[in-house]
């Protein structure tokens, strides 16, 4: 399990017009207009986060939550597993780079979709696999890619596959934690061979600093 730390301040982010952090530079030039928005959860945020930033065409991936309440998107209050969220990614892409069905491909290759409630050593609700659909085309791709993988695993999918209603940015501190804390324990342990297995799959979509 993940430790538990201190929380701060969240930013929710609407589906139909997302909004960036402005505190954090990196979005500065990002015109959102152009991007469409995806939204998953499969384990722990700092490995989802991590595996999509590292694909082109993927101009931002932020960590958060969804499912939930507004008032409870708090790690410590998602850690204990009773709040109904998911630790979630928001992905913001360029469609006229990558498409969804790719990011679906990356998602399932990122986590075990097998897996109820917790992925590996991370246990409970808050963990789960889910995809939150922004739109009936993303609902539709999902049930295919449902569909396509089912026969390759051995075992039922249980990612859950639900409306978006909310997505609400995580505690600073979760942001790039991955690139952050290269040699934390649970990075080495759990995120970087998720990371490290998105990034052979899909080398040739990767971004140049990251070849």
């Amino acid at each position: 399990m993940k430790p538990i730390f201190f929380f701060g301040a969240l930013l929710f982010l609407s589906c139909q017009t997302p909004v960036a952090n402005q505190d954090n530079v990196s979005f500065a030039s990002l015109d959102f207009q152009k991007l469409d928005t995806a939204t998953f959860a499969g384990g722990c945020f700092w490995c989802v986060e991590a595996s999509f930033e590292q694909i082109k065409g993927v101009e931002a991936a932020i960590s958060g939550y969804s499912g939930g309440k507004a008032s409870t998107a708090k790690y410590k209050l998602v850690s204990y597993g009773e709040t109904k969220h998911a630790e979630a990614v928001q992905v913001f892409y360029d469609p006229q780079v990558i498409d969804f069905n790719t990011l679906l491909d990356i998602f399932f290759t990122a986590h075990d979709p097998t897996q109820v409630n917790r992925q590996g050593p991370d246990v409970g609700t808050q963990y789960r696999s889910a995809i939150f659909y922004h739109n009936e085309e993303q609902k539709r791709l999902s049930e295919e890619k449902f569909a396509e993988l089912q026969p390759e695993l051995g075992k039922p999918i249980a990612t859950e596959l639900t409306p978006y209603k909310a997505f609400y940015k995580a505690e600073e501190y979760h942001q790039d934690f991955e690139k952050k804390n290269p040699y934390q324990s649970y990075v080495l342990n759990v995120s970087k061979p998720k990371i490290d297995r998105v990034a052979r799959k899909f080398s040739h979509l990767l971004k140049d600093e990251e070849k």
